[in-house]
Parts: C-alpha cells; structure tokens; sequence
C-alpha cells in the first residue's frame, strides 16, 4: 500500500534561525517519515509546492539542505519527493479553490488558512509537520472547517486528523495504517472491481460503473465516495426491519423537493440490476464539494446505489 503523507505548510510560517536548527529539522521529519515505512507501507511525501524549493531558513531552502545532508538523509528524501506537487497532481482547479477561499469548504488552525491539513482532511490520511513549535507536538490536530451547502447554509466544524511531528506519534497511528492498507483503495476502477467484496449489502445501477471508473487516483472525491458507501454497507447491513434510517451514520441524507422532482424526475430513474427502472431522490452529500450519492433502500438489507456525481440539476440550481 502506497501512503501519501501531506506537509503542513503552517509548521514553516517561522523559519528556522539558522541552518544548523533547519538541519535538525529536516533530520527529526526523517525519522517520523521511516517510522511510517515501518510500519510495511510505501510513503509519498506530498507538498502545496514543489519540496525542494521550500525555505527552511532564511536564504536556505530544502535545495541548500541537499548540499549539506547526510548522503544517506539526501537519497531517503529525494526518493520520497519525486511526485509531482499536490497543485498539479490533485488538479489546479481543485487546490486553487481552497488556496483562494473559492470552493465548498474552508480549512483552518488557529484562524489561519491551512492548505495541507484540509487536504490531510480530504484525502483521509496524514499530515506531517517540522518541529518548529510546540503546537505541532502532537500525534492528532485538530481543524476548523466553513462548508456551504447548495441552500447557502454555512456550517462550521472541528475536524480531528492524525498527525505526526516526530516518530513517536507514529505508533499511535498503527491501528489506522493497518486498517488503511486492509481498506485502500486505488481509483474508483478499483472500487468498481471490488463492489461485491467490500459492499456484499449494496447493489449497483450499471451507470455507476462509469461514474466510478471516472474518479482518477488521489481525486479529491475518492476516499470521501469510499468512505460514503462504507458507511453505507454498515448501515445497511444492521438494517434488518422497518424503513431504512442513517440515524447513527456519518451519513447527511437528503431527499429531492417536489419542485424539484416535477421539473427533474427523468435525471434520478435509473436502470436497477434487476432491470426495473427506479426513482432515486434520496441521497448523500459529500459537503466539501458538490457531490452527491442517489441511492434507493429497496429491502432490509439491500440498497441500490444509482448515481455517484456531481450535484443532479434541481430548480434552485441546474448543474
């Protein structure tokens, strides 16, 4: 299993005094980072911008630090570097929205933008912090979040993420690695491949095959639609009688308007497994962007799930 880890760019809003503290820390981000790949997973060390042009202290970015470094510490870390910066990788579109405040959801600690701890948040795995403050000491942070809805609701919540500054917070993450690399998942292909094993209580309108092969490794939506039709499955496999009910669930559902379904009927009947057309107004946000999951509680113990996408047409908003 390939784990990426993201970097805080908030643990460098003070830069070291000199370059023999930059040293220490970039030495102690090491150690946390092999104590991970101890743990048996691959480790991708993932930054807002491009790592090596990040400045450790004054006049002395990682590209200095090379010059100086332990060849041993300069090879581990060039090995870990070589992908692409989050801006790219993820999507411009995608990054540039939380940089810029423009998109579904803000991410802050301790009032100030936090760019790769919500992303930490977003793709369901670990931040990584310099020892550069106290503040970062810690194997969980915790997050506030702004999300709007579709109605313009604005919401604000405290979001827990792990987090890891020194070694020793790794251990406290072993649980979590080992369920990871139980659970992992590499694009929505391969969701699609493995429905039957991971959901055996839900079932699948065959257009969502496309909807899911479409969602590319480390998309913003992938671990979020995962961890949706996992709650899904437990929801659904505990359902055993009377009307199905997310009561419990890390689960936002919502039903369509009837508005909405006059004008919009046609763009939620979906073609079952069981080649009877059906109407899917019930569904699943995803609150960071404007996805949802139509889904349909056909029996205890069985629900369809119709549609994984961005936000069906409704009379407030058409796309």
């Amino acid at each position: 299993m390939e784990l990426d880890l993201i970097f805080n760019e908030l643990s460098l809003r003070n830069l070291a005094e000199n370059e023999r503290i930059a040293q220490q820390w970039m030495s102690e981000l090491i150690k946390t980072i092999k104590a991970f790949t101890a743990q048996g997973v691959k480790v991708s060390l993932r930054s807002q911008e491009n790592f090596h042009t990040i400045m450790l202290a004054p006049n002395y970015p990682v590209g200095h630090w090379f010059n100086d470094a332990d060849q041993r510490e300069r090879l581990f870390i060039k090995t870990l570097v070589t992908k692409a910066p989050l801006s790219i990788d993820l999507g411009n579109s995608d990054i540039h929205d939380i940089e810029n405040n423009t998109g579904l959801s803000e991410f802050y600690y301790g009032g100030e933008l936090a760019i790769g701890l919500g992303i930490a948040h977003l793709l369901d795995t670990v931040a990584v912090s310099f020892t550069s403050d106290e503040c970062w000491n810690c194997s969980n942070i915790e997050i506030d979040t702004i999300q709007i809805n579709e109605d313009e609701e604005i919401f604000n919540e405290s979001l827990e993420i792990p987090h890891s500054s020194y070694s020793h917070h790794v251990n406290k993450h072993k649980e979590w690695i080992q369920k990871r690399i139980r659970d992992m998942v590499i694009d929505g292909e391969d969701i699609w491949n493995r429905k039957t094993e991971l959901f055996p209580n839900l079932e699948f309108c065959e257009v969502v095959g496309k909807q899911l092969k479409n969602i590319r490794t480390r998309q913003l939506e992938l671990q979020p639609v995962f961890k949706i039709l996992y709650e899904l499955q437990q929801c659904t496999e505990n359902w055993k009688t009377g009307s199905f009910n997310v009561k419990g669930y890390a689960l936002e559902e919502s039903g369509e308007s009837e508005a909405t379904l006059n004008q919009y009927k046609n763009e939620r009947m979906f073609l079952c497994p069981d080649g009877e057309k059906r109407l899917f107004e019930k569904h699943i946000k995803l609150r960071f962007c404007n996805w949802r999951i139509h889904f349909f509680p056909k029996e205890p113990g069985r629900v369809i799930i119709g549609y994984v996408g961005r936000h069906l047409p409704t009379v407030k908003y058409k796309t």
